[in-house]
């Protein structure tokens, strides 16, 4: 303000003078901070025009492009693929729908998937289709994918209530549906789960260690905490025994021990087995996080709705159980992208994930002369797709965080 009383007027600073300040502040600021700099920027620039020249070169990129239905699907009968394309088109709808309803976190999870959905879709334009395949190319479903997932949310918002108990309907009975879809039975061939694999095995064993063990661990963190000394003890000893050794070891119980407890000679279905394995493993470690979630609550929190008249199962999934997931969020999410990755190890086990058709295509006869060998681009094509999700999932955390915080101010 100046001697008049008139605010003075502070000079316009475009977007170029405001790069070159930060530049020159933090990059040049001294003799040695530029030496620095320089240096940096001299071998940032040899590696990537290293880099540029490796993936322009390489002759690998041909064995991961040309398999691409192995680290997709594996060995799904081609006449058959159009079963999983429509399972993904059919949860695209149903998370575009649901976003358009509850909106807040569904709807930020709907746009982190139209982001990853999309980010699979570019490369997937050239991709070559193969022989016998019915159903549409894949850039297509994807591109269909998140059509459903972007224009759900507007019709969602203008279904309004209506639609809520549809859709919940809808989402108890998705996980059977699907896998009646992709499985077969009632009129479709049935698709034994051993053809099953790569990236479609990987979702359905993340998606249902994810979503299986949630309430599972709830359940565990809650009876850990209870007064019954025979539910405490079964929780507390269930927690620390799957907690105190590896999920490999939990996978070679559900493949190799279960099937001698079973009687006559019969046999679980060696996906169930992972799925089981994989499930309760995961629900050990989310009842852990559950109760530190309780536990960091303050103890006004119980006696505020004890005066309130409350009882017990009102005040743990009314006022303390809500406060508590939502102050673990970044750990269920940070959990659900551990398991994610974790679900590489079903390969041990007999079952070919998305590392392990990787492997596979790594190991044909047919790119064995091939000059550097194929594994590089094979598994960096790997490697980009599990960080597309990963990624996704911890930005879709972080929106999530971000909401929470808005909202207590």
């Amino acid at each position: 303000m100046v001697a008049d009383g008139t605010t003075a007027r502070l000079p316009d600073v475009t977007p170029v003078q405001r790069i070159t300040t930060w530049v020159r502040t933090n990059l040049f600021s001294t003799w040695y901070n530029t030496v620095i700099t320089i240096v940096l920027l001299y071998g940032l620039a040899n590696a990537l025009v290293g880099l540029a020249g490796w993936i322009a070169q390489a002759q690998g990129w041909t064995a991961a492009f040309t398999n691409m239905k192995l680290i997709l699907a594996w060995t799904y009968p081609n006449d058959q693929i159009w079963r999983p394309q429509l399972a993904v088109l059919i949860v695209a709808a149903l998370l575009g729908l649901s976003a358009g309803v509850w909106r807040g976190v569904v709807q930020l999870v709907t746009i982190g998937a139209a982001l990853t959905t999309g980010a699979l879709a570019v490369p997937a334009v050239g991709l070559p289709e193969f022989a016998g395949t019915v159903g549409l190319p894949s850039w297509l479903v994807l591109a269909m994918s998140v059509a459903l997932l972007l224009l759900g949310i507007p019709l969602g918002r203008r279904a309004g209530g209506w639609l809520r108990w549809g859709l919940i309907v809808l989402w108890i009975a998705i996980y059977p549906i699907i896998i009646l879809v992709v499985r077969g039975g009632i009129g479709l061939p049935v698709v034994e789960t051993k053809l099953w694999g790569g990236l479609m095995l990987t979702l359905l064993l993340a998606i249902s260690g994810i979503v299986l063990s949630f309430p599972i661990g709830v359940a565990l963190a809650l009876g850990r905490r209870s007064r019954l000394p025979v539910i405490r003890i079964f929780c507390v000893a269930y927690i620390e025994l799957i907690r105190g050794v590896p999920l490999v070891t939990v996978l070679y119980m559900g493949s190799l021990l279960l099937p001698l407890f079973l009687p006559g000679g019969e046999s679980v279905d060696q996906f169930i087995r992972a799925m089981v394995a994989v499930t309760l493993f995961s629900a050990a470690y989310l009842a852990e996080n559950v109760r530190g979630g309780l536990q960091a609550l303050p103890a006004g929190q119980t006696e505020a709705a004890r005066a309130l008249g409350l009882n017990v199962v009102q005040t743990t999934f009314l006022i303390t159980l809500p406060q508590a997931l939502r102050a673990i969020v970044p750990l269920l999410v940070g959990q659900s992208i551990g398991l994610f990755k974790d679900t590489s190890l079903v390969v041990i086990v007999g079952l070919i994930d998305l590392l392990g058709a990787a492997q596979n295509v790594v190991g044909q006869p047919d790119w064995l002369g091939t000059p550097g060998g194929v594994w590089r681009e094979t598994f960096l094509v790997i490697a980009a797709i599990y960080w597309i999700f990963s990624f996704t999932m911890s930005r879709v955390s972080k929106r999530i965080e971000d909401s929470f915080a808005t909202s207590r101010h």
